[in-house]
């Protein structure tokens, strides 16, 4: 019946004849449904594509992403700073005082040495003689015996005197009695007839204290060479040991002495491990 129709309408025919003949020219090979399929690109076509594609694009989200990582950045910031100062702003006035006190006297005994240091230094340099070089040699030996505890030592001090009638003064008191006489300056110390060096060690024992291994009980007797004026000053700064002691119900009362002798001696150990350092040969 189709051949039929077609034969009845010569024209219609030729229509669509043509229309085939359209849509087998303008369709890409093996398309089908007739669309030109992409050129491949290829050469700086190529690169300029990638460009664009690489190219960051402003768009909202960007810019709330990026506003937030720069307020996290300001806050990490802040916390750091905020953390670095806690550990001073919790603390008390008469702490914050005594720790500023205690660091101007490390400073200045510091000073001191280096000046000392310096002024041997310069005598060495200047071309002294074999007797004033000898000279300073026994004097710093003297000075590194007086401080190792090896000889006795003479000279101005305190006497400080902790009682504990309830016996609950610590080996964390005595040590800090130790640091802050150290601060002040001074020289030689001894606890209870025990010298006291810089290996020496506190613990607590059952009603009492071990010095290096020594047992001592209380009343503590702590005598310290040194400057007098400035190591009783130390002593009863606001927070120090005066006042710690007391918050245990004891009591430390400090004597200044014109002439103070600290006999007792520290026996050094012989070193197990540690050797000194041969002297260079030229």
């Amino acid at each position: 019946m189709r051949d039929d129709a077609m034969r009845e309408d010569p024209g219609q025919q030729d229509v669509a004849q043509a229309e085939s003949d359209r849509s087998l020219t303008t369709g890409a090979p093996g398309s089908a449904d007739g669309e030109r399929a992409p050129e491949p690109v290829t050469g700086r076509s190529a690169w300029r594509r990638l460009r664009r594609m690489g190219r960051p694009r402003l768009t909202r989200a960007n810019l709330i992403v990026g506003l937030l990582a720069l307020a996290l950045g300001f806050a990490i910031a802040a916390q750091v700073r905020q953390t670095d100062l806690e550990g001073l702003s919790n603390l008390r006035s008469d702490e914050l005082v005594r720790i500023l006190d205690n660091v101007t006297q490390e400073n200045s005994r510091l000073s001191g040495e280096i000046r000392e240091l310096e002024r041997t230094r310069s005598q060495l340099a200047a071309g002294a003689t074999s007797e004033e070089a000898r000279s300073a040699a026994q004097a710093r030996l003297d000075a590194i015996q007086v401080l190792s505890g090896t000889v006795a030592a003479t000279g101005p001090g305190i006497e400080l005197t902790i009682t504990d009638p309830e016996r609950r003064v610590r080996a964390a008191q005595l040590l800090d009695a130790l640091q802050e006489l150290r601060d002040a300056g001074t020289e030689t110390v001894e606890i209870n007839g025990v010298r006291v060096v810089a290996s020496t060690y506190f613990t607590d024992l059952d009603g009492a204290i071990a010095v290096s291994g020594t047992r001592v009980e209380p009343p503590y007797l702590i005598r310290a060479i040194g400057d007098p004026p400035t190591m009783a000053a130390a002593m009863d700064i606001p927070g120090g040991v005066a006042e710690s002691v007391r918050r245990l119900n004891g009591e430390a009362r400090v004597e200044q002495r014109d002439s103070l002798d600290i006999t007792s001696l520290h026996t050094p150990m012989t070193p197990e491990y540690a050797q000194p350092v041969p002297n260079p040969t030229s």
